[in-house]
């Protein structure tokens, strides 16, 4: 039998059908310090990008000239600007408010609590989303991994895991490294985790967050046990990308993931949500999963 993976802080019946989003607290995305005003904070955007002033001038539609009179402050930019600027320099839209702060303007963007009645379309979807996915595991999270939604895919590759690791609110990464999590049945833990580590590195570099740094230097910390990282597949087969090994009931099953984001978002919250999906790797995965869920 599946059980639930329950998301919410309340009670959940004990039919698999019971899935819902929860309501997340501020995300851990950090947002720039805005004493250092915004001329700076562009540069180090732009020189993080790889850009030059007389790049961005030509996307932006701007002279060097003005470029470099905004990032040393001799130039306050409009903040129709600065938002061109963000744009073309790919700013995650929750800098792009520090950015706004820091220029002396209003933030520009919403932060909606997931819970509020405007988001109800929203969240809706995304659990239709997930729930048409199975029985492939599918799961949301947020910029901190936090995991805001899940179908019973996912609630059966948790089985078993302890209840420690589940509340408040479960963390998909440290659900996955955690020696007591997933690590153990994972047969190629080694080649999973750098790929986690890796992932989290990009955005740790991209968001700046004290708060995603320490999740991933707990993680990173976590200890590797010799018997859980090694072995192999019972039948190799050619992957087309870097699949998931894990052992269920007996069993090694094969994913691989993709992670799906909103297209041009207008509210902090959406921006940070991230819906992944796996997809089985072999024909027995499929059939496996169709027995046991579908």
């Amino acid at each position: 039998m599946v059980h639930d993976l329950s998301l919410t802080s309340g009670a959940c019946a004990s039919t698999v059908d019971c899935m819902s989003i929860v309501a997340i607290g501020p995300s851990p995305s950090a947002t720039a310090p805005t004493d250092k005003g915004v001329g700076p904070l562009l540069r180090a955007w732009r020189e993080r990008r790889r850009i030059s002033q007389l790049e961005l001038a030509l996307r932006a539609d701007s002279s060097a000239r003005h470029i470099s009179f905004i990032e040393t402050g001799r130039s306050r930019p409009s903040e129709e600007m600065v938002l061109r600027l963000a744009e073309h320099l790919d700013v995650p839209v929750r800098e792009r408010n520090a950015l706004l702060l820091a220029a002396g303007y209003a933030p520009h963007y919403p932060e909606t609590p997931l819970d509020d009645p405007s988001l109800d379309a929203l969240r809706d979807g995304m659990e239709r989303l997930i729930r048409g996915y199975e029985p492939y595991p599918a799961l949301v999270v947020d910029a901190g991994y936090t995991v805001v939604a899940a179908n019973r895919g996912i609630a059966m590759l948790l089985e078993g895991v302890p209840a420690e690791l589940m509340t408040p609110a479960p963390n998909a990464m440290r659900l996955t490294l955690h020696p007591e999590g997933l690590a153990p049945r994972i047969r190629n833990l080694r080649e999973w985790r750098g790929h986690l580590l890796a992932q989290m590195e990009r955005e740790i570099a991209l968001y700046r967050s004290d708060a995603l740094r320490a999740l991933y230097e707990e993680v990173a910390g976590y200890p590797v046990p010799e018997d859980a990282c090694g072995g192999e597949p019972a039948e190799p087969v050619p992957y087309f990308a870097l699949p998931l090994q894990i052992e269920h009931d007996g069993r090694v099953l094969s994913f691989v993931s993709s992670i799906s984001t909103f297209n041009t978002p207008m509210d902090v919250t959406v921006s940070e949500l991230a819906i992944e999906t796996f997809l089985p790797a072999d024909r027995a995965t499929t059939t496996y999963l169709h027995a046991l869920i579908g």
